[in-house]
């Protein structure tokens, strides 16, 4: 089994360095540069999304969403990739009603979610057979299709929300005002880095290569 271990864990005296000076709030009193991997900070951080990672792709979570939503629209059990669809065409359907033009189409979603149009049209087309998503032609070019939420996609997408916020209420309840929205500042300023710059897979097959030259 693979697993990490955080400087917190760490015997005494084997931290790669130092950790920086840090104000009575918790935050580090310097900057990280670009490429400084040698901040123990950056190894927490690390170690910290990979247990995150763990907990949301546990097979078990899968099979009790699937389990509890048998019944849902359409009588077919609910997918995660609904539910990403749904979220997608939500927020498309906001952001053309603010500019009061535009579609939601395939190939928004598609940009939405960042995937491949055909993957999209895919997942939509399920979304559409359990009843979420509904597909009507668009006014201005026939051979694409305007998407919305039907009132099933909406229901699920108001309770899908209720248990989000309820979940993560949860664990944080023993964090104070301050810092849940420090939290939420720095960790939208991290997911918008993240989403801006995505890892590449190449790195992937440099650490099989950087390990075999070891």
């Amino acid at each position: 089994m693979v697993t990490e271990t955080s400087s917190t864990e760490r015997p005494p005296g084997t931290d790669p360095a130092p950790r920086a000076a840090s104000d009575t709030s918790g935050r580090s009193g310097r900057s990280v540069e670009p490429g400084d991997l040698s901040d123990p900070l950056i190894n927490d951080i690390a170690v910290a999304l990979f247990h995150v990672r763990r907990v949301w792709g546990k097979p078990d979570l899968m099979k009790r969403i699937r389990a509890q939503t048998s019944s849902g629209p359409g009588g077919q059990p609910l997918q995660v990739s609904n539910l990403m669809v749904v979220h997608a065409v939500a927020a498309l359907t906001v952001a053309c009603a603010a500019e009061a033009a535009g579609e939601v189409t395939v190939g928004a979603v598609a940009e939405r979610l960042e995937i491949d149009p055909s993957t999209a049209s895919r997942l939509v087309g399920h979304a559409i057979d359990a009843g979420l998503i509904s597909r009507r032609p668009s006014p201005n070019d026939a051979r694409r299709a305007n998407l919305g939420l039907t009132d099933a996609g909406r229901r699920v997408k108001r309770v899908a929300e209720r248990y989000r916020r309820a979940y993560i209420a949860e664990l944080m309840s023993g964090w104070t005002t301050e810092e849940r929205a420090d939290f939420a500042r720095l960790f939208t300023r991290f997911a918008d880095a993240a989403a801006q710059a995505p890892m590449e897979l190449d790195g992937v097959d440099k650490i099989f290569e950087e390990a075999e030259a070891d």
